[in-house]
């Protein structure tokens, strides 16, 4: 008797068990990653988030951060949000709790990154804007906007940004290069509030 044989009369189900567990590790990665990405990730105007203090229900808020960047909360009115972690976030506000609610358990979830846009424009099948769910690179947003027309100029689009001290950058992308492998440093990430123009 070899022993696959004997393998299988021990364990009946022995490549059946293999193939859940593979599958089930390949279904597992992704959320691993995406949760730790969102971690990382760095609140907007516009995210929805949902605050909630430990064994204070009246302090259980759905709230929208504001276009300068802010939230209102009961007790502590007004805090910056855009550019935190919700960790972050949480920091602050149990701090500005510990007035009035010494030692608070305070919990932030992120409901809607509604607020992460980039924009894509130019000659695209679909421009307009798009929510980045997670990361997402140039040949990522062309892609989600339709793909170039055959009018698009490949190696002169360019993609706008907008520092935090106000002055915009310009990033050229050569999409012609990228397609074919060459200057692959170029598909960069995008940030929230990116436009790519596609001459």
């Amino acid at each position: 008797m070899n022993t696959f044989t004997l393998r299988s009369l021990i364990f009946p189900n022995y490549r059946g068990s293999l193939l859940a567990f593979f599958l089930g590790c390949m279904l597992w990665l992704p959320d691993q990653a995406f949760a730790q990405a969102d971690s990382n990730y760095r609140l907007n105007p516009g995210d929805k988030l949902q605050i909630t203090v430990w064994e204070e229900e009246k302090l259980k808020q759905d709230v929208v951060v504001l276009p300068d960047g802010t939230i209102s909360f009961p007790l502590v009115g007004h805090v910056a949000a855009a550019g935190k972690t919700t960790e972050e976030l949480v920091s602050l506000l149990r701090e500005r709790l510990k007035q009035f609610i010494p030692d608070s358990e305070v919990n932030v979830r992120l409901l809607a990154a509604t607020g992460n846009m980039i924009y894509v424009t130019g000659e695209v099948a679909h421009p307009g804007a798009f929510v980045m769910t997670r990361p997402t690179d140039v040949m990522q947003a062309l892609s989600m906007a339709g793909g170039l027309t055959e009018f698009a100029k490949k190696n002169s689009i360019i993609v706008l940004r907008r520092e935090a001290d106000g002055r915009a950058k310009s990033l050229p992308f050569e999409y012609g290069d990228v397609e074919d492998g060459e200057n692959i440093e170029s598909n960069i990430l995008l940030q929230s509030g990116d436009t790519i123009v596609a001459p």
